[in-house]
């Protein structure tokens, strides 16, 4: 069952998907450099951080291969065999 968070991403544009991952990347940055020099309130929100954009680039991805073409999948699926 898809969380209301992943609904979102997957109801938004690719830029906007760009834009909102370029802004979290920003506010890890800053969140991190905080935790450093004096410390934040909730060092989990550093975890949360980490997965939101781990779904941001998941989305991305998954973009990625739906408009792939037939013969960059089959490649794909090669190179993956090859790691296994």
């Amino acid at each position: 069952m898809a969380t209301k968070r992943t609904t979102e991403l997957k109801a938004m544009d690719s830029e906007a998907l760009l834009n909102e991952l370029n802004e979290l990347n920003d506010e890890m940055s800053k969140m991190k450099f905080d935790h450093a020099v004096r410390g934040i309130q909730d060092p989990l929100a550093i975890r949360r951080m980490r997965k939101e954009i781990a779904k941001v680039n998941t989305e991305r991805r998954a973009r990625e291969i739906q408009v792939m073409s037939e013969d960059q999948i089959a490649k794909r699926s090669k190179i993956r065999e090859r790691r296994r």
